[in-house]
């Protein structure tokens, strides 16, 4: 009993200590969780957006192009500049209309003469060199391409949760903002961009019409339609989203579905392409006297010329053979 007796404030200070060590460990816990969880993460990330929205929303709707030199006055005075802005802007690309066309004859012009001192003939060099040029086009449109998918996979989505919104009582802009903090670029930049569109002065129907142009996705059309005519003439929004959302995605699977089906024909596409030049090459490499006369006699030239050019026929006549539009 005496020993019961001595040991007790030892068993309550250890239980005591424990606790306290416990709450420390919580509290440690807590705060980590409050200051680098996923939950604080979010937040700074919806608190970041929202403060960099306004800026990066105004730099593009009052973008000013304002480029010095001749090459601006140019473009003031054609009409060119408009479509390569807006080849730009689909493209998600900071790029300034003279940045593209000033690398293109650049490029142009760098390979034509590092061609020149490979010593390459002056056909050749003319060829590389357009080439070059056509380059950052093809880039731009390749950005243009691979970012008007993403929007297509992202616009089901986007459409389920505008539909959540305004069956929640939410009316339509919050509910483009709302789409715009949560979804991922470059969904969220576009109905973003939509919002403050409206904060700015634009009427609805004027930012749905920029929306338009700047994504010009047929789904993405049905949707501007039908919020113009909901606008006008009053009906369910939200029922027709939906609607809207399931055609979406049943175009989208039937599309896969297309793509799958049709991979044969780009394989082979791609097979027939690539064949002469590995068989040519390996010619080159094995019998290079076999192969001379294609680029020494002049009736090989005019052979080669004439198989790349066919070449070039048959693969567009292919691509539009295993093009099927949905």
């Amino acid at each position: 009993m005496n020993g019961w007796t001595l040991g007790t404030p030892a068993l309550v200070l250890a239980l005591a200590v424990f606790v306290v060590l416990l709450l420390l460990l919580e509290a440690s816990y807590l705060l980590w969780r409050s200051a680098f969880g996923p939950e604080a993460r979010r937040l700074a990330q919806r608190l970041q957006l929202l403060a960099q929205e306004r800026e990066q929303a105004r730099a593009v709707v009052l973008r000013q192009q304002t480029l010095g030199g001749p090459l601006a006055a140019w473009l003031e005075r054609w009409p060119v500049r408009a479509g390569l802005d807006r080849l730009l802007l689909q493209a998600g690309l900071r790029w300034r209309a003279a940045r593209l066309l000033a690398l293109s004859p650049l490029a142009a012009l760098t390979v034509f003469l590092m061609a020149r001192l490979l010593h390459v003939s002056s056909a050749g060099a003319v060829v590389l060199g357009l080439v070059a040029g056509l380059l950052p086009w093809g880039y731009v449109l390749l950005q243009r391409q691979r970012r008007l998918g993403k929007l297509q996979k992202q616009l089901p989505d986007a459409l389920d949760m505008l539909t959540r919104a305004l069956r929640a009582g939410h009316a339509l802009a919050p509910a483009l903002q709302m789409a715009g903090q949560e979804l991922s670029e470059p969904m969220a930049g576009e109905l973003r961009l939509v919002h403050e569109e409206i904060n700015f002065g634009l009427t609805l129907a004027q930012a749905l019409a920029h929306l338009g142009e700047r994504v010009p996705l047929a789904d993405l059309r049905y949707f501007v339609v039908a919020v113009t005519i909901q606008r006008e003439s009053g009906g369910n929004l939200a029922e027709v989203m939906d609607k809207l959302a399931q055609l979406v995605r049943a175009r989208l699977r039937l599309l896969a579905r297309v793509r799958v089906l049709s991979s044969e024909g780009r394989l082979s596409a791609w097979i027939l392409v690539l064949l002469p030049f590995l068989l040519a090459g390996l010619l080159v490499v094995f019998n290079p006297t076999f192969m001379r006369p294609l680029w020494t006699d002049p009736i090989g030239v005019v052979i080669v010329k004439w198989m790349l050019g066919l070449m070039l026929l048959g693969v567009l006549l292919i691509q539009r053979i295993v093009r099927i539009r949905v």
